[in-house]
């Protein structure tokens, strides 16, 4: 916790709009992912947990849902998420938008929804066209705004957003 703590205040300075926190699968990290939130709260940032679809159920989600509104947190990042080596239970949501479409039922507005983008197209996509439509999809479930993951191609980045907003 010292750790975050440092890399916290260190990374405040730049002003962030928000700390984005990992969460393992399955819920492997929930209690720490939980802890890491209310911390950087506690210092007076927002913070966006990640929520994953990957072995989720619909029970734990509401769940964590609840856990969240009621500790003021009003921003997540849904994701589908990787399924672990060795896991066998993908979970009951099988991609971010059915995720994305679930917390917008559960809770209407009340979270600010942050989903994955791929300017050079996600690797499991079969072309950069399904992978725009897979990303359409989330927002048409109800997401807010999008994150990415590095890359390192700004033309394509560019290219993402001027498709994505046409």
């Amino acid at each position: 916790m010292e750790k975050l703590r440092t890399t916290v205040s260190r990374l405040a300075v730049l002003k962030p709009e928000f700390f984005s926190v990992t969460y393992g699968a399955g819920g492997s990290t929930r209690e720490r992912t939980l802890a890491a939130v209310m911390e950087i709260a506690a210092a007076g940032h927002a913070a966006a947990p990640h929520l994953s679809c990957i072995g989720s159920t619909q029970g734990g989600i509401r769940e964590l849902l609840g856990t969240f509104r009621e500790r003021g947190i009003r921003r997540l990042v849904a994701l589908r998420g990787d399924l672990p080596s060795g896991m066998a239970d993908a979970g009951e949501f099988r991609y971010a938008n059915e995720l994305v479409a679930f917390i917008r039922a559960e809770t209407g507005d009340s979270f600010h929804i942050e989903v994955a983008a791929y300017p050079e197209w996600h690797p499991q996509a079969r072309s950069p066209r399904e992978d725009l439509l897979n990303f359409k999809r989330k927002i048409d479930a109800g997401a807010d705004s999008a994150i990415t993951q590095y890359f390192y191609n700004a033309d394509a980045y560019e290219h993402f957003v001027a498709i994505s907003t046409a």
